[in-house]
């Protein structure tokens, strides 16, 4: 077998999540296919490339080796990538490319998006970790990305990438089956669920130890298994586990979904974009250009899908109601503004914090 730089892409992927499964996903294909594929490497290059540990995946004397020389040719590859897409893209017309970790609110974001800019090829790339997300905006292989920030457990957002919050802190709920005693419940307390096994996902950026860190301050220790949210509404109906999930989730057959008392789980949501890009008050002629992309508009797109989906999730309009949420102060603007501008978007939060 010949080396080629998808190998190499693969191996850096492995050494920057430190794990199979994360770089499996990162890379868009299955944990087994990358384990045979690093088999393979390793077996032509002849050695070792990465010890199996119980913490994850870490290179070898010889993988570091490997590694300093695979990851210059990653980065001109994809340097060249990058130049040449954008060549095409501008030559084929405006592009769009958006990311996001996994959220409901994504499909009215690109209804929005494609009936503001009918002409725009917009693109949309999901990906679990919000860190993987944020590195594609800083080296423009994403143009924005909509992601979520673990309270107690901070993104590594780099230096060249600009933050607009969109919700500052929005509560986790809690998946349990409906025939759970607490799920009786209109809110439900931690200590409720200390003897159940609760289940995370090991793949997003923060929930694990953001999980663990709020039990520990209840007082409760629940074991914790790590699985696939994908998977997980099974094992929650059949109430082998409990779940973080989004207050926007949707319920399903033999689901039930509550808040916890006191929202000890929250998130910071945000649309992170590069520094570099100027806002303007308008896209030109309908559609944005290279070098000249409306953020702010995307920001109000985003922000009026989020808030359409938040008012038509039962629980979490319950809620927002309960609590008397800012949140409820926009559907007036938001109405208010539709009238006036269909285009224009409504934010959820103060301006923009530059990182």
């Amino acid at each position: 077998m010949e080396l080629e730089v998808r190998h190499l892409r693969a191996l850096c992927a492995i050494a920057d999540t430190g794990s199979l499964r994360k770089a499996a996903r990162q890379l868009g294909m299955t944990q087994p296919s990358l384990t045979t594929q690093l088999r393979r490497i390793e077996n032509t290059i002849g050695g070792r490339l990465f010890s199996r540990e119980v913490t994850g995946s870490r290179p070898t004397p010889l993988g570091r080796s490997v590694l300093c020389r695979a990851r210059p040719i990653v980065a001109e590859m994809s340097a060249l990538l990058t130049e040449v897409r954008l060549e095409a893209g501008q030559a084929a017309g405006a592009r769009l490319r958006i990311g996001s970790t996994g959220s409901r609110a994504v499909v009215g974001w690109l209804r929005r998006l494609r009936t503001r800019c009918p002409d725009t090829d917009t693109t949309i790339h999901i990906d679990v970790s919000a860190n993987a997300l944020l590195q594609m905006v800083e080296a423009n292989q994403l143009d924005v990305a909509f992601v979520h920030e673990v309270d107690g457990a901070p993104l590594h957002v780099p230096e060249g990438v600009r933050r607009r919050v969109l919700v500052e802190r929005e509560p986790q709920f809690v998946a349990l089956s409906d025939t759970h005693p607490a799920a009786a419940r209109q809110t439900v307390h931690l200590a409720d669920l200390a003897t159940d096994q609760w289940m995370v996902d090991p793949s997003v950026d923060g929930e694990g130890p953001g999980l663990r860190r709020v039990l520990a301050a209840a007082g409760v220790s629940p074991r914790v298994v790590y699985g696939d949210y994908l998977t997980a509404a099974d094992l929650v109906a059949s109430g082998e586990v409990v779940t973080p999930c989004q207050p926007t989730a949707r319920s399903r057959q033999g689901v039930a979904v509550r808040p916890l008392c006191g929202d000890p789980l929250t998130v910071r949501l945000f649309l992170a974009s590069r520094a570099t890009v100027p806002p303007r008050a308008g896209y030109p002629g309908g559609a944005p250009v290279a070098g000249l992309l409306d953020v702010d508009a995307l920001f109000g797109d985003l922000a009026d899908a989020y808030f359409e989906i938040a008012w038509a999730s039962d629980a979490y309009r319950q809620w927002l109601v309960r609590n008397e949420s800012p949140l409820l102060r926009f559907q007036e603007t938001r109405l208010t503004d539709a009238l006036a501008d269909p285009l224009l978007g409504v934010g959820l939060a103060g301006p923009a914090d530059a990182s």
